[in-house]
């Protein structure tokens, strides 16, 4: 049974969603992602030049002319939203954590996804598979998906990107749009992320904070714990050798992360806990159409 409160959160993520989708995806969220394949449409009768490898051999041999078999595009994809629940994502240094805007986030393209008649399903996961809903359609299903995220109680406080993506390997025979939105504080990502996007059209979406790029303007020691190991550290804010280092391995961090998702030719979208995501939202799908008409 569902709180008041849950279900008035779940209203109003819905009611919102609706209005951003309208606001960002009219006419444009259909053209940025490739369909499944093509299906046949009818067949006509042949016409120099056509291709006779599309030759319909039956309906040629039964009305004594040759005629063509016709496809067009098939549309209709499939979405799944692979969600980190893992502890870091608990954290946030203002009004929302990274989880909530993660939750937002799935909602919107869930809701995207269905204006358009695609599937869409969620997997969540953190050093294990939490929760994994397969693709449908339909309003009642978004609706589970955000009562799922936002009610489930996790079982693992870690992250492991490899058993999100063996399961989805085996669950997920078809080509999938694959959303994978988390705050990326996990290693060794390479070999798991590249095996998917062979198969997949990956696209992160990265959540940071603000004090996971920069300290906060402190004097003093400042302890910090990790949420997923309860690691305790401590920093010296006065010392700006410290902070130093601390910048220097976030720049690394962001460009070697970087350079390897241009490596496998994902797109990616940044986001900020301290930022609204309408706009880097609304500029991926702009580019994304652009890119995809060249293509």
């Amino acid at each position: 049974m569902l709180s008041k409160d849950i279900i008035k959160k779940i209203r109003q993520i819905e009611i919102n969603s609706n209005r951003l989708v309208n606001q960002l995806f009219a006419g444009g969220y259909h053209s940025v992602f490739k369909g499944q394949g093509i299906e046949f449409y009818e067949v006509r009768e042949y016409q120099p030049g056509d291709d006779i490898r599309t030759i319909d051999w039956n309906v040629t041999a039964r009305l004594g002319s040759p005629y063509i078999k016709k496809y067009i595009e098939e549309r209709q994809r499939t979405i799944i939203l692979m969600v980190d629940v893992s502890s870091s994502l608990d954290f946030g240094s203002l009004a929302k954590t990274k989880n909530d805007i993660a939750t937002e986030i799935a909602a919107l393209l869930a809701f995207s996804a269905i204006r358009n008649n695609d599937l869409v399903g969620l997997l969540l996961f953190s050093d294990r598979i939490e929760k994994f809903i397969p693709p449908k359609k339909g309003r009642k299903h978004v609706l589970r998906i955000i009562r799922d995220i936002l009610c489930f109680k996790k079982e693992g406080k870690g992250t492991d990107i490899s058993q999100a993506v063996k399961y989805l390997s085996r669950v997920m025979q078809k080509k999938a749009v694959l959303f994978l939105i988390s705050d990326f504080l996990f290693d060794n990502y390479e070999k798991s992320l590249n095996l998917i996007s062979r198969k997949h059209d990956l696209i992160p979406i990265i959540i940071k904070d603000r004090f996971e790029k920069k300290l906060p303007q402190r004097v003093g020691i400042v302890y910090f714990e990790d949420p997923e190991t309860q690691d305790i550290l401590p920093f010296d804010l006065s010392d700006s050798e410290v902070k130093g280092r601390y910048i220097k391995m976030v720049e690394q961090d962001i460009f070697n992360r970087k350079k390897y998702l241009q490596s496998i030719k994902a797109d990616v979208v940044e986001l900020s806990t301290d930022g609204e995501y309408i706009k880097p939202l609304s500029l991926f799908f702009r580019k994304r159409e652009r890119r995809m008409q060249y293509s």
